[in-house]
Protein backbone atom coordinates (compact mmCIF):
# COMPACT_ATOMS: atom_id res chain seq x y z
CA UNK A 1 0.00 0.00 0.00
CA UNK A 2 1.38 3.39 -1.00
CA UNK A 3 2.25 5.61 1.96
CA UNK A 4 0.01 8.67 2.26
CA UNK A 5 1.88 11.93 1.74
CA UNK A 6 0.86 15.52 2.38
CA UNK A 7 0.33 17.84 -0.58
CA UNK A 8 1.91 21.26 -1.10
CA UNK A 9 -1.47 22.83 -0.29
CA UNK A 10 -1.79 20.85 2.96
CA UNK A 11 1.71 21.88 4.03
CA UNK A 12 0.84 25.49 3.30
CA UNK A 13 -2.26 25.18 5.50
CA UNK A 14 -0.24 23.66 8.34
CA UNK A 15 2.14 26.62 8.35
CA UNK A 16 -0.68 29.12 7.89
CA UNK A 17 -1.99 27.70 11.17
CA UNK A 18 1.45 28.06 12.74
CA UNK A 19 1.58 31.71 11.75
CA UNK A 20 -1.89 32.69 13.00
CA UNK A 21 -0.85 32.89 16.62
CA UNK A 22 -1.60 34.99 19.66
CA UNK A 23 2.05 34.71 20.72
CA UNK A 24 3.06 36.45 17.48
CA UNK A 25 0.44 39.18 17.90
CA UNK A 26 1.55 39.79 21.49
CA UNK A 27 5.23 39.84 20.45
CA UNK A 28 4.32 42.37 17.74
CA UNK A 29 3.12 44.87 20.35
CA UNK A 30 6.75 45.26 21.48
CA UNK A 31 7.56 46.93 18.12
CA UNK A 32 5.16 49.86 18.65
CA UNK A 33 7.75 52.25 20.17
CA UNK A 34 9.78 52.04 16.92
CA UNK A 35 6.92 53.61 14.95
CA UNK A 36 5.02 51.96 12.11
CA UNK A 37 7.59 52.27 9.28
CA UNK A 38 10.68 51.23 11.23
CA UNK A 39 8.66 48.53 12.97
CA UNK A 40 7.51 46.98 9.68
CA UNK A 41 11.07 47.13 8.28
CA UNK A 42 12.44 45.31 11.34
CA UNK A 43 9.67 42.69 11.11
CA UNK A 44 10.30 42.02 7.40
CA UNK A 45 14.11 41.85 7.69
CA UNK A 46 13.86 39.52 10.68
CA UNK A 47 11.41 37.19 8.94
CA UNK A 48 13.48 37.01 5.75
CA UNK A 49 16.45 35.85 7.84
CA UNK A 50 14.44 33.46 9.99
CA UNK A 51 12.36 31.95 7.18
CA UNK A 52 15.44 31.36 5.01
CA UNK A 53 16.85 29.24 7.82
CA UNK A 54 13.46 27.56 8.23
CA UNK A 55 13.49 26.64 4.53
CA UNK A 56 17.01 25.19 4.63
CA UNK A 57 16.22 23.12 7.73
CA UNK A 58 13.05 21.81 6.08
CA UNK A 59 14.87 20.85 2.88
CA UNK A 60 17.35 18.69 4.81
CA UNK A 61 14.52 16.71 6.40
CA UNK A 62 12.46 16.62 3.21
CA UNK A 63 15.28 15.26 1.05
CA UNK A 64 16.36 12.64 3.59
CA UNK A 65 12.80 11.78 4.74
CA UNK A 66 13.93 12.18 8.34
CA UNK A 67 12.32 14.02 11.25
CA UNK A 68 13.99 17.23 12.38
CA UNK A 69 15.80 15.62 15.30
CA UNK A 70 16.82 12.61 13.22
CA UNK A 71 18.55 15.00 10.78
CA UNK A 72 20.45 16.47 13.74
CA UNK A 73 22.02 13.02 14.32
CA UNK A 74 23.51 13.28 10.81
CA UNK A 75 25.75 16.10 12.05
CA UNK A 76 26.14 15.36 15.75
CA UNK A 77 26.02 11.56 16.01
CA UNK A 78 23.46 9.36 17.79
CA UNK A 79 24.03 10.65 21.34
CA UNK A 80 24.59 14.20 20.13
CA UNK A 81 21.23 14.03 18.39
CA UNK A 82 19.60 12.70 21.56
CA UNK A 83 21.01 15.71 23.47
CA UNK A 84 19.35 18.17 21.06
CA UNK A 85 16.17 16.07 20.96
CA UNK A 86 15.95 16.35 24.73
CA UNK A 87 16.45 20.13 24.58
CA UNK A 88 13.85 20.32 21.82
CA UNK A 89 11.28 18.36 23.83
CA UNK A 90 11.84 20.73 26.77
CA UNK A 91 11.38 23.86 24.63
CA UNK A 92 8.28 22.39 22.96
CA UNK A 93 6.71 21.50 26.31
CA UNK A 94 7.44 25.11 27.28
CA UNK A 95 5.87 26.42 24.05
CA UNK A 96 2.80 24.23 24.54
CA UNK A 97 2.27 25.63 28.02
CA UNK A 98 2.93 29.23 26.91
CA UNK A 99 0.52 29.01 23.98
CA UNK A 100 -2.26 27.44 26.06
CA UNK A 101 -1.68 30.09 28.76
CA UNK A 102 -1.85 32.99 26.27
CA UNK A 103 -4.93 31.57 24.56
CA UNK A 104 -6.75 30.91 27.82
CA UNK A 105 -5.87 34.34 29.23
CA UNK A 106 -7.18 36.07 26.10
CA UNK A 107 -10.31 33.89 25.89
CA UNK A 108 -11.05 34.65 29.53
CA UNK A 109 -10.73 38.36 28.71
CA UNK A 110 -13.53 37.99 26.15
CA UNK A 111 -15.78 35.60 28.08
CA UNK A 112 -14.97 35.69 31.78
CA UNK A 113 -15.42 32.09 32.94
CA UNK A 114 -12.03 31.46 34.54
CA UNK A 115 -8.65 30.97 32.88
CA UNK A 116 -8.38 27.34 33.97
CA UNK A 117 -11.60 26.48 32.12
CA UNK A 118 -10.16 27.78 28.84
CA UNK A 119 -6.88 25.95 29.50
CA UNK A 120 -8.87 22.71 29.64
CA UNK A 121 -10.94 23.54 26.54
CA UNK A 122 -7.90 24.47 24.45
CA UNK A 123 -5.92 21.47 25.73
CA UNK A 124 -8.76 19.11 24.82
CA UNK A 125 -9.05 20.53 21.29
CA UNK A 126 -5.28 20.16 20.75
CA UNK A 127 -5.55 16.48 21.74
CA UNK A 128 -8.34 16.04 19.16
CA UNK A 129 -6.06 17.58 16.49
CA UNK A 130 -3.23 15.20 17.49
CA UNK A 131 -5.42 12.10 17.44
CA UNK A 132 -6.84 12.97 14.00
CA UNK A 133 -3.24 12.94 12.72
CA UNK A 134 -1.09 15.13 10.50
CA UNK A 135 -1.97 13.35 7.25
CA UNK A 136 -5.73 13.44 7.91
CA UNK A 137 -6.11 17.10 8.83
CA UNK A 138 -6.69 18.40 5.29
CA UNK A 139 -10.45 19.12 5.45
CA UNK A 140 -10.46 20.14 9.11
CA UNK A 141 -7.56 22.54 8.57
CA UNK A 142 -9.15 23.98 5.41
CA UNK A 143 -12.33 24.88 7.31
CA UNK A 144 -10.46 26.17 10.38
CA UNK A 145 -8.02 28.25 8.31
CA UNK A 146 -10.79 29.78 6.17
CA UNK A 147 -12.64 30.85 9.32
CA UNK A 148 -9.46 32.23 10.91
CA UNK A 149 -8.56 34.09 7.73
CA UNK A 150 -11.93 35.87 7.62
CA UNK A 151 -11.94 36.68 11.33
CA UNK A 152 -8.37 38.00 11.21
CA UNK A 153 -9.37 40.33 8.36
CA UNK A 154 -12.16 41.64 10.60
CA UNK A 155 -9.62 42.19 13.38
CA UNK A 156 -7.40 44.14 10.95
CA UNK A 157 -10.33 46.36 9.98
CA UNK A 158 -11.09 47.08 13.62
CA UNK A 159 -7.47 48.01 14.38
CA UNK A 160 -6.44 49.94 11.28
CA UNK A 161 -9.68 51.59 10.19
CA UNK A 162 -11.66 52.16 13.38
CA UNK A 163 -9.19 53.82 15.69
CA UNK A 164 -6.95 56.84 15.94
CA UNK A 165 -3.26 56.66 16.72
CA UNK A 166 -2.76 56.37 20.45
CA UNK A 167 0.06 57.55 22.65
CA UNK A 168 2.89 55.01 22.57
CA UNK A 169 5.51 55.08 25.30
CA UNK A 170 8.88 55.35 23.55
CA UNK A 171 10.94 55.63 26.75
CA UNK A 172 11.72 51.90 26.67
CA UNK A 173 12.04 51.53 22.92
CA UNK A 174 14.31 48.69 21.87
CA UNK A 175 17.04 49.25 19.29
CA UNK A 176 16.39 48.42 15.64
CA UNK A 177 18.81 45.47 15.82
CA UNK A 178 17.04 44.07 18.90
CA UNK A 179 13.71 44.42 17.07
CA UNK A 180 15.07 42.50 14.07
CA UNK A 181 16.30 39.77 16.42
CA UNK A 182 12.86 39.53 18.03
CA UNK A 183 11.38 39.08 14.53
CA UNK A 184 13.98 36.39 13.70
CA UNK A 185 13.28 34.58 16.97
CA UNK A 186 9.81 33.31 16.11
CA UNK A 187 10.61 31.50 12.81
CA UNK A 188 13.86 30.34 14.45
CA UNK A 189 11.82 28.68 17.18
CA UNK A 190 10.24 26.44 14.49
CA UNK A 191 13.63 25.26 13.13
CA UNK A 192 13.91 22.17 15.35
CA UNK A 193 10.59 20.83 14.06
CA UNK A 194 10.21 21.95 10.44
CA UNK A 195 11.34 18.59 9.04
CA UNK A 196 8.67 16.77 11.05
CA UNK A 197 6.22 18.01 8.40
CA UNK A 198 8.30 18.35 5.22
CA UNK A 199 9.40 14.69 5.48
CA UNK A 200 5.74 13.72 4.93
CA UNK A 201 5.37 15.83 1.76
CA UNK A 202 4.87 14.43 -1.77
CA UNK A 203 7.26 17.09 -3.13
CA UNK A 204 9.55 17.99 -0.21
CA UNK A 205 11.45 20.96 -1.63
CA UNK A 206 8.38 22.67 -3.13
CA UNK A 207 6.36 21.98 0.03
CA UNK A 208 9.17 23.41 2.16
CA UNK A 209 9.37 26.56 0.04
CA UNK A 210 5.61 27.09 0.22
CA UNK A 211 5.63 26.41 3.97
CA UNK A 212 8.41 28.96 4.63
CA UNK A 213 6.80 31.64 2.42
CA UNK A 214 3.30 31.12 3.84
CA UNK A 215 4.54 31.12 7.41
CA UNK A 216 6.72 34.20 6.78
CA UNK A 217 3.85 36.23 5.30
CA UNK A 218 1.31 35.23 7.95
CA UNK A 219 3.76 35.68 10.82
CA UNK A 220 4.64 39.20 9.56
CA UNK A 221 0.92 39.91 9.38
CA UNK A 222 0.43 38.80 13.00
CA UNK A 223 3.34 40.95 14.17
CA UNK A 224 1.89 43.95 12.31
CA UNK A 225 -1.54 43.35 13.89
CA UNK A 226 0.06 43.42 17.33
CA UNK A 227 2.12 46.51 16.53
CA UNK A 228 -0.89 48.22 14.95
CA UNK A 229 -3.05 47.39 17.95
CA UNK A 230 -0.58 49.15 20.24
CA UNK A 231 -0.09 52.16 17.92
CA UNK A 232 -3.63 52.76 16.66
CA UNK A 233 -5.72 51.74 19.67
CA UNK A 234 -3.21 52.34 22.46
CA UNK A 235 -4.15 48.87 23.73
CA UNK A 236 -1.66 46.04 24.28
CA UNK A 237 -4.25 43.44 25.34
CA UNK A 238 -5.65 41.84 22.18
CA UNK A 239 -8.66 40.45 24.09
CA UNK A 240 -9.66 43.95 25.17
CA UNK A 241 -9.43 45.18 21.57
CA UNK A 242 -11.87 42.46 20.55
CA UNK A 243 -14.22 43.28 23.43
CA UNK A 244 -14.18 47.02 22.66
CA UNK A 245 -14.79 46.27 18.98
CA UNK A 246 -17.81 44.15 19.85
CA UNK A 247 -16.37 41.05 18.16
CA UNK A 248 -17.62 38.82 20.99
CA UNK A 249 -17.92 35.20 19.87
CA UNK A 250 -16.00 35.90 16.64
CA UNK A 251 -13.07 37.19 18.70
CA UNK A 252 -13.29 34.16 20.95
CA UNK A 253 -13.09 31.86 17.91
CA UNK A 254 -9.97 33.67 16.65
CA UNK A 255 -8.33 33.20 20.03
CA UNK A 256 -9.24 29.55 20.58
CA UNK A 257 -8.64 28.15 17.09
CA UNK A 258 -5.47 30.14 16.39
CA UNK A 259 -4.10 28.77 19.66
CA UNK A 260 -5.12 25.19 18.81
CA UNK A 261 -3.74 25.16 15.24
CA UNK A 262 -0.39 26.57 16.38
CA UNK A 263 0.05 24.63 19.62
CA UNK A 264 -0.86 21.36 17.90
CA UNK A 265 2.40 21.66 15.92
CA UNK A 266 4.42 22.14 19.11
CA UNK A 267 2.88 19.16 20.89
CA UNK A 268 3.01 16.89 17.83
CA UNK A 269 6.69 17.64 17.22
CA UNK A 270 7.48 17.16 20.91
CA UNK A 271 6.12 13.64 20.49
CA UNK A 272 8.22 13.03 17.37
CA UNK A 273 11.35 14.34 19.12
CA UNK A 274 10.59 12.19 22.16
CA UNK A 275 10.80 9.13 19.87
CA UNK A 276 14.41 10.13 19.13
CA UNK A 277 15.19 10.11 22.86
CA UNK A 278 13.16 6.99 23.76
CA UNK A 279 12.80 4.76 20.72
CA UNK A 280 9.98 2.67 22.21
CA UNK A 281 7.69 5.67 22.68
CA UNK A 282 4.70 6.22 20.41
CA UNK A 283 5.03 9.80 19.12
CA UNK A 284 1.28 10.43 18.95
CA UNK A 285 0.66 9.42 22.56
CA UNK A 286 3.78 11.25 23.71
CA UNK A 287 2.30 14.37 22.05
CA UNK A 288 -0.93 13.86 24.01
CA UNK A 289 1.12 13.59 27.23
CA UNK A 290 2.98 16.82 26.32
CA UNK A 291 -0.38 18.56 25.83
CA UNK A 292 -1.58 17.38 29.25
CA UNK A 293 1.66 18.59 30.89
CA UNK A 294 1.41 21.91 29.03
CA UNK A 295 -2.21 22.35 30.10
CA UNK A 296 -1.36 21.73 33.75
CA UNK A 297 1.60 24.12 33.48
CA UNK A 298 -0.62 26.81 31.92
CA UNK A 299 -3.09 26.48 34.80
CA UNK A 300 -0.47 26.54 37.55
CA UNK A 301 2.26 28.97 36.35
CA UNK A 302 2.10 32.59 35.03
CA UNK A 303 3.84 32.95 31.64
CA UNK A 304 3.47 36.59 30.62
CA UNK A 305 6.93 37.48 29.23
CA UNK A 306 8.49 35.08 26.68
CA UNK A 307 11.26 37.34 25.30
CA UNK A 308 14.07 35.67 27.29
CA UNK A 309 12.66 32.26 26.35
CA UNK A 310 12.83 33.18 22.65
CA UNK A 311 16.42 34.33 22.92
CA UNK A 312 17.39 31.13 24.76
CA UNK A 313 15.89 29.07 21.93
CA UNK A 314 17.86 31.13 19.42
CA UNK A 315 21.14 30.64 21.25
CA UNK A 316 20.67 26.85 21.28
CA UNK A 317 19.29 26.20 17.81
CA UNK A 318 20.88 28.92 15.61
CA UNK A 319 24.40 27.44 15.83
CA UNK A 320 22.94 23.92 15.60
CA UNK A 321 21.23 24.55 12.25
CA UNK A 322 24.27 26.53 11.04
CA UNK A 323 26.40 23.39 11.44
CA UNK A 324 23.74 21.28 9.68
CA UNK A 325 23.64 23.76 6.77
CA UNK A 326 27.44 23.68 6.47
CA UNK A 327 27.52 19.86 6.55
CA UNK A 328 24.61 19.23 4.16
CA UNK A 329 24.76 22.06 1.63
CA UNK A 330 28.38 23.26 1.59
CA UNK A 331 30.63 20.39 2.66
CA UNK A 332 28.23 17.61 1.52
CA UNK A 333 29.91 15.64 4.29
CA UNK A 334 29.28 11.97 5.01
CA UNK A 335 26.86 11.81 7.96
CA UNK A 336 27.83 10.91 11.52
CA UNK A 337 24.99 8.42 12.07
CA UNK A 338 27.48 5.63 12.82
CA UNK A 339 29.18 7.70 15.56
CA UNK A 340 28.00 7.96 19.16
CA UNK A 341 28.90 11.64 19.18
CA UNK A 342 30.58 13.97 16.68
CA UNK A 343 32.93 15.77 19.06
CA UNK A 344 34.12 18.29 16.44
CA UNK A 345 30.62 19.58 15.71
CA UNK A 346 29.68 19.64 19.40
CA UNK A 347 32.70 21.86 20.13
CA UNK A 348 31.81 24.14 17.21
CA UNK A 349 28.22 24.33 18.53
CA UNK A 350 29.49 25.38 21.99
CA UNK A 351 31.50 28.18 20.34
CA UNK A 352 28.38 29.26 18.41
CA UNK A 353 26.25 29.17 21.57
CA UNK A 354 28.71 31.32 23.54
CA UNK A 355 29.06 33.73 20.59
CA UNK A 356 25.27 34.16 20.39
CA UNK A 357 25.04 35.00 24.10
CA UNK A 358 27.90 37.51 23.70
CA UNK A 359 26.31 39.13 20.64
CA UNK A 360 23.09 39.68 22.61
CA UNK A 361 24.93 42.56 24.27
CA UNK A 362 26.04 44.05 20.93
CA UNK A 363 23.67 46.23 18.90
CA UNK A 364 23.84 44.92 15.31
CA UNK A 365 21.33 46.28 12.74
CA UNK A 366 20.50 42.79 11.43
CA UNK A 367 20.24 41.21 14.88
CA UNK A 368 22.64 38.61 16.25
CA UNK A 369 21.27 35.36 14.72
CA UNK A 370 22.63 36.03 11.22
CA UNK A 371 26.17 37.00 12.34
CA UNK A 372 26.26 34.07 14.77
CA UNK A 373 25.21 31.57 12.10
CA UNK A 374 27.58 33.04 9.52
CA UNK A 375 30.56 32.79 11.87
CA UNK A 376 29.56 29.27 12.95
CA UNK A 377 29.29 28.11 9.31
CA UNK A 378 32.69 29.61 8.45
CA UNK A 379 34.32 27.94 11.49
CA UNK A 380 32.71 24.61 10.58
CA UNK A 381 33.85 24.77 6.95
CA UNK A 382 37.42 25.80 7.82
CA UNK A 383 37.84 23.11 10.47
CA UNK A 384 36.39 20.37 8.26
CA UNK A 385 38.55 21.43 5.30
CA UNK A 386 41.61 21.35 7.51
CA UNK A 387 40.61 17.88 8.76
CA UNK A 388 40.01 16.75 5.16
CA UNK A 389 36.48 15.49 5.90
CA UNK A 390 35.05 12.84 3.61
CA UNK A 391 32.17 13.70 1.30
CA UNK A 392 28.99 11.68 1.09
Amino acid sequence: MKEKRTSIFENGLIWFGAGVSLAEILTGTAFAPLGFQKGILAIIIGHIIGCTMLFLAGVIGGKTRRSAMETVKMSFGQNGGVFFSFLNVLQLVGWTAIMIYDGALAADGVLNTGRWVWCLVIGALIIVWILVGITNLGKINTIAMAALFILTLVLCKVIFFSGAAGNVDTSEAMSFGAAVELAVAMPLSWLPLSSDYTREAEEPVKATAVSAVVYGIISCWMYVIGMGAAIYTGEYDIAQIMVKAGLGIAGLLIIVFSTVTTTFLDAYSAGISAESVFSKLNGKYAAVAVTVIGTVGAIVYPMDNITDFLYLIGSVFAPMIAIQIADFFILKRADSLSDAIDVTNIVIWIVGFVLYRYLMGVDIPVGNTLPDMAVTIVICVIIRKCMGSKKA
